[in-house]
């Protein structure tokens, strides 16, 4: 059960239609995937904001209140899968318009923090999941709620 991958930090919801058939309750919607963000990411306290990239379209399925992604930091998003991990690190992330230094970049996990604030983007086999945290939040809480739903999604086969 989604509850008990996530431990309980959100309620089992349908998801939108920007994800696969097979995850789909009949009559499911956007507005249900944006609260599967909120309540399995945002809930923690942990996240600020977070979104849901396709990666064959390179643009954004959804996303929480308020966090606009531009196309050119999609761009950043999906081309730091893919080079080299190595080469990720070395050169760090420009996203929403700070530079941001790479603390971890492999086949799946990208983090990446700029003074007391950074981004999480687990990558699935169809999405980039996308978080934030800023000052006072925990970043392994942001982390551990990312990949879990990043996993989840994973084994759903997204």
């Amino acid at each position: 059960m989604l509850a008990e991958i996530l431990q309980g930090v959100f309620r089992p919801l349908g998801l939108g239609r920007c994800l696969s058939p097979a995850l789909l309750p009949s009559g499911g919607s956007m507005s249900q995937l944006q609260s599967l963000l909120l309540d399995a990411l945002l809930g923690t306290k942990h996240v600020d904001s977070a979104a849901l990239i396709k990666l064959q379209e390179r643009s954004l399925c959804v996303a929480t209140p308020g966090f606009s992604v531009m196309p050119s930091d999609v761009q950043t998003l999906v081309n730091g899968f893919a080079k080299n991990p190595l080469q990720a690190r070395r050169e760090g992330l420009y996203f929403k318009e700070k530079d941001y230094k790479c603390v971890r970049a492999d086949d799946y996990s990208l983090y990446a923090k700029n003074e007391n604030t950074g981004i999480v983007v687990v990558k699935t086999h169809l999405y980039l999941l996308v978080a934030t945290y800023t000052a006072g939040m925990y970043p392994s809480i942001c982390v551990e709620a990312t990949e879990k739903l990043g996993e989840y999604l994973r084994k759903k086969g997204n």
